[in-house]
């Protein structure tokens, strides 16, 4: 195939689908079109002044064209397994939002279509594939500068912002919770950074601390995994503080058996200016790095594996492994009391 490959952007609900879109892009695909249905006019808004030379069209017809390759969405959550299923059966890969299905039985359903069809089905995990010191961490562990990774600590606050949220956004049934939600990135690294192929959800918990007139939303999740060998905390809140100056003080801890790394994502609280700070400690000394030179690897591994069918941008079977722990985790997790 030596013609660009094209992709289609269908489910414009949340704003992960600019950098999906954008990356895509920016590593050589060409955008078809875009579903312009939403349920929030400002992602549309959002979407068309950043990329005003892409057309909209309709929904069926750029799932039947057969020149585009790939169906990349961020719709509600718990829409977006139907539109990966559809894709696949129309011989199309698929990216999504995470999380990926909001229920065991969907997480099944794409699993089996992915194997009737022999589509590629990929989850973007923004809080590793969009963080450039998350690229520095890989070539890091993998040059052994840590040792083995035998434990990992993933924090991933988030800022509420209520009033520009859209009606689904508080709905259990459509986001899924904030365990199958948010913590699917923090699980994601989990895997990905111990090596393990799957955990065990040893313990998790969620909670509404802040928000009483809605209650069936969760402001607060924790959970504790183990696997090949390895343990892992998670925890994951919407309790950003206005006067942060970022979205969320997102932080990964990497343990191994020679020295240590952690990120820090997207603020150095009180400390230097910019995003994607790493620190390691090992036998050869403390460092700080500023990684927000990395180049981001995710979206040309992906387009590579469009083209060659193979599954260097994640391993076959991670992005439902992932999901597959997270609503696991959700199900079973415990609701702690909010009382004083």
């Amino acid at each position: 195939m030596s013609r660009p490959l094209r992709f289609a952007a269908i489910g414009l609900d949340h704003r992960h689908i600019y950098h999906q879109v954008g990356e895509l892009i920016e590593a050589g695909a060409e955008c078809a079109g875009y579903c312009p249905e939403t349920s929030d006019p400002r992602v549309l808004d959002g979407f068309r002044e950043r990329f005003p030379a892409l057309q909209p069209v309709e929904r069926e017809r750029l799932f039947d064209d057969p020149l585009i390759d790939i169906v990349v969405s961020a719709a509600i959550p718990r829409d977006r397994p139907a539109i990966a299923i559809r894709a696949m059966r129309a011989d199309k890969d698929v990216m999504v939002d995470k999380p990926g299905a909001t229920m065991l039985e969907q997480v099944a359903q794409i699993e089996a279509v992915a194997r009737e069809t022999g589509r590629i089905f990929s989850i973007c995990f923004s809080e590793r594939f969009v963080v450039r010191a998350c690229e520095a961490a890989v070539r890091m562990v993998a040059a052994g500068e840590i040792g083995k990774v035998v434990q990992t600590v993933g924090l991933g606050p988030h800022r509420l912002n209520r009033a520009i949220r859209p009606a689904w956004f508080f709905e259990r049934d459509a986001f899924g919770g904030i365990l199958t939600d948010i913590a699917s990135h923090q699980i994601d690294q989990f895997l990905f950074f111990t090596g393990a192929r799957d955990a065990e959800i040893v313990a998790s918990a969620t909670a509404n601390h802040a928000l009483p007139d809605v209650p069936d939303f969760e402001d607060f999740g924790e959970i504790l995994l183990r696997g090949g060998g390895a343990s892992g905390f998670i925890r994951v809140d919407w309790f950003t503080p206005d006067g942060l100056g970022a979205w969320g003080d997102g932080r990964l801890f990497l343990l191994g058996t020679e020295g240590y790394i952690e990120l820090r994502k997207y603020i150095d609280v009180a400390g230097r200016e910019g995003a994607d700070h790493l620190f390691i400690s090992n036998r050869t000394g403390t460092r700080h790095i500023d990684a927000s030179g990395e180049p981001l690897t995710y979206f040309r591994n992906f387009l590579a594996d469009v083209r060659n069918r193979t599954s260097t941008a994640m391993p076959d079977g991670h992005a439902l492994s992932v999901t597959r722990l997270a609503v696991r985790a959700q199900v079973a997790a415990t609701r702690l009391s909010c009382r004083g």
